[in-house]
């Protein structure tokens, strides 16, 4: 029910008096913007109650344009001023999907009276610190433009003194309201951007004579700007997609009027024009922004750097400036204003290297790594250099590698601005530590101050990983929404319409890719996998030849090829084909993928009826990367298939203890491994027992594999019910892989599972009576037939191929 919408209020050491638009806490003054007011005062005046986004915009502002993001910024705000800590929620919850509730206890204080015109204010405080007061005329808003507090906040003044003032004023205030009036009318003339606008940045004109200001003072204000959750500067994609356009090389000098002509075609509003020339030791800076329209200059900053050491600090004080000139609130600026040299770099040299690297990071992995290790050599407490590692590594397809860079770049996350310290815990707590929830609460803070962030592509990932794939890919739209022409969302959302069995819809993705000349890895992955569904051998091959035409990412392509040839039983083929795979991993130094193939190869062994085939590959794949998590969990598993249990239960305790806030590794790859440990010691009821953690994110994403999962949990759950005489349960886990064909892929489990709705089936058919033992019966030669048919042309000599054969014919 709401209360009365002119009021004084109280919720925990909080008061906000509507009518005069203040907060405070206890005697205190607390600063907020205008539209951090109105969503508090909104959400006090409706406690309780559930309000939706829509009906927040409706109702707080419903004479302004206001979006989702200028709403998510004012509830980070409120957030801060209320001194509420992530997950804390004693104000605010947020309940996704749905909206936000205000949950702390809401009282009148007093309710405002109006009184007759010419009336001071008077202004009295309660035993606990409330402010009393009835007031006409004069308000007292505490804002960030303006935190000077008005009568009301000064105890004890005596109303005839007040009224005397008033008068004596008056004709000042007249005065100063007229000469404010032509101010504001001239401040209006100066065109302002808004959050929506993009802009430009171009390249500095140097006519110091040294090179090493080439490329380096753009990428330091590039960094400074991006502090900054108002400004939009056009990502690079864009700037290159509008060069191509325009006809011009990738490489092009955005000088004054190219970067006008890109922006006006980028549908940009204005452009950054920056300068530098030297004068005997000292520098001086120039940035200037201009509308790319009209050619109107909308701020300029001028200043000299005492020294080349000073450039960095002094370029970021200017582009501090130049934000306020064009149209950020103070408060951002001063909240997300790092200075340049402590929170990137105060070697020029080292930014000179960071800066190439950047530029080569868009045509391969391999060409911007160089950099990067140069620029961490010059200064080793570069964060951002060592998360441009990682991020290569991450793209190599080598995680390993990747977290090591990771790992020192969080260790270093105090020398980097508000947005790459958020940036650098969310994907450790991700991928190092595997600390979901941390990374999950990260992003959502990230995504409060920052709303336009591509972040949103990592949250999508974090969904994936658990299993959300509609969460997933709804995130990864609205990342999509804010950068269309970068590549990882199209293979992102075509993997999750995979795992949501969607493939006309995966389709569709690819080819949006296709038409905007996106091609990389991850499209090629999802090509590949596309083309399998569909039976598509000519599509399948024309994917393993693209990979093929690219050492660092030939591996993957002939570790896919692998896993087709044995999903059908081609088990010497795929041995073939797997072994090549792994020593093109190992020629390009990523030995930790190729460890995870022999890895998973060996399951395919032990599956298949070859113990001690496995059992050499589990054993190679611990050797050849030891210290990889992802290469031990599969080998563990791979171990404990083969019945090699002393090795396995080693493999995991080992894990368990490097990994012991790991999600998936607690959640996921440890119940599976344990499970049949369990089986092999013919204990079903307590592999059931130790599965029953990974039910809720089995379906998730592995990410250091081709697919998307082989969905281990669900198919060891299914051998255990069979195990178990379980027959009805067994079918069912089984069938659950079939219906989830987008995740598994091409993986062994995929065929297998053929074989355990035939054997589920049989097992049924057993144990019932009558009409219901036939059906049962139906079913099983039905999907004998099914798995027989998949494996007509399979390896003859495979174990399970024979015992399929033999199970088949005595029941027919």
């Amino acid at each position: 029910m709401s209360l009365n919408p002119d009021g004084l209020f109280q919720f925990g050491e909080f008061q906000i008096d509507a009518r005069a638009r203040t907060l405070r806490r206890k005697k205190a003054s607390v600063t907020l913007n205008f539209r951090a007011f109105d969503v508090l005062l909104y959400f006090v005046q409706n406690p309780g109650r559930v309000l939706t986004r829509e009906e927040l915009l409706k109702n707080v502002w419903p004479d302004t344009f206001v979006d989702e993001h200028n709403l998510a910024q004012s509830i980070s705000v409120l957030r801060r001023a209320l001194e509420e800590k992530p997950g804390d929620n004693s104000y605010i919850v947020t309940l996704p999907g749905r909206g936000y509730q205000f949950v702390s206890p809401v009282k009148i204080v007093a309710e405002i009276l109006a009184v007759a015109p010419n009336t001071a204010t008077v202004a009295s405080h309660g035993g606990d610190g409330a402010i009393f007061e009835q007031r006409t005329i004069r308000t007292s808003v505490v804002t960030e433009e303006t935190a000077t507090p008005g009568p009301a906040a000064l105890p004890g003044v005596a109303v005839a003194r007040i009224a005397k003032s008033w008068k004596i004023a008056l004709p000042v205030l007249l005065v100063s309201l007229v000469v404010a009036g032509g101010l504001y009318y001239r401040s209006r003339q100066r065109q302002r951007l808004t959050e929506k606008d993009t802009i430009v940045l171009g390249d500095f004109a140097n006519s110091t004579g040294d090179a090493i200001f080439d490329d380096t003072l753009k990428t330091a204000l590039n960094i400074s700007l991006r502090q900054s959750p108002f400004l939009n500067v056009l990502p690079d994609s864009r700037v290159m997609k509008t060069l191509q356009l325009m006809t011009r090389p990738a490489g092009t000098k955005l000088t004054p009027e190219v970067a006008r002509e890109l922006c006006q075609r980028g549908g940009s509003k204005a452009y950054i024009a920056g300068a530098i020339g030297s004068l005997g030791s000292e520098y001086v800076l120039q940035l200037k922004a201009v509308n790319c329209l009209s050619g109107d200059t909308l701020a300029e900053k001028q200043v000299t750097a005492a020294s080349k050491e000073k450039v960095l600090d002094t370029l970021g004080e200017a582009a501090s400036k130049l934000r306020g000139e064009l149209g950020e609130s103070l408060a951002t600026v001063e909240k997300f204003d790092a200075p340049l040299s402590p929170t990137t770099t105060s070697s020029l040299e080292a930014l000179k290297a960071y800066a190439v690297g950047m530029a080569h990071e868009r045509q391969s992995p391999t060409a911007a790594l160089p950099y990067f290790q140069r620029a961490v050599e010059l200064d080793p407490t570069f964060a951002r250099a060592y998360l441009g590692m990682a991020n290569q590594y991450t793209d190599l397809g080598k995680p390993g590698k990747a977290n090591e860079y990771l790992t020192k770049a969080f260790q270093l996350r105090g020398h980097t601005s508000e947005l790459e310290r958020l940036r650098i815990a969310g994907v450790y707590y991700m991928n190092v530590t595997g600390e979901l929830d941390k990374a999950a609460q990260t992003y959502q803070e990230q995504i409060e101050d920052y709303p336009r962030d591509p972040i949103l592509g990592a949250l999508g990932n974090l969904y994936a990983e658990l299993g959300q794939y509609e969460k997933a890919a709804e995130a990864t739209r609205q990342g999509q929404l804010l950068s269309p022409d970068f590549h990882g969302w199209y293979s992102n959302l075509a993997n999750y319409a995979f795992a949501l069995q969607r493939f006309d819809e995966a389709q569709k993705i690819i080819d949006q890719a296709q038409a905007k000349k996106l091609d990389d890895f991850p499209l090629r992955n999802a090509r590949y996998a596309l083309a399998f569904f569909g039976s598509d051998s000519a599509g399948m091959a024309e994917q393993e030849q693209w990979f093929a035409g690219k050492a660092e990412y030939e591996n993957f392509g002939l570790a896919l090829a692998s896993d087709t040839e044995g999903y059908v039983g081609h088990a010497a083929k795929a041995r073939e084909l797997i072994q090549r795979a792994i020593d093109s991993a190992v020629r390009t130094d990523n030995k930790e993928v190729g460890a995870i193939y022999l890895a998973v190869a060996a399951q395919r062994g032990a599956a298949y009826g070859r113990p001690a085939e496995a059992r050499q590959g589990a054993a190679a794949a611990v050797k050849l990367a030891p210290e990889s998590p992802g290469a031990a969990a599969e080998a563990a598993l791979a171990f404990a298939m083969a019945g090699d249990t002393v090795r396995a239960e080693s493999l995991a305790q080992d894990l368990g203890k490097r990994f012991p806030l790991d999600t998936q590794m607690q959640s996921l790859w440890l119940p599976a491994i344990r499970a049949q440990l369990a089986l092999d010691e013919n204990h079903p009821a307590l592999a059931l027992t130790s599965l029953q953690a990974a039910s809720a994110i089995e379906l998730g994403t592995i990410p250091f594999v081709n697919n998307v999962s082989c969905l281990y949990p669900t198919f060891v759950r299914g051998e255990t019910y069979l195990a178990a005489g379980q027959g009805t349960a067994a079918a069912a886990e089984f069938q659950k892989i079939l219906d989830h064909s987008g995740i598994v892929w091409n993986c062994w489990t995929g065929a297998l599972a053929r074989l355990g709705v035939a054997r589920a089936n049989a097992l049924q058919s057993r144990a019932a009576e009558g009409a219901d033992a036939d059906a049962a019966r139906v079913r099983a030669l039905a999907a004998y037939k099914d798995f027989l048919t998949l494996w007509k042309n399979a390896d003859p000599d495979i174990p399970v191929l024979k015992q399929a054969k033999a199970e088949y014919a005595k029941m027919d």
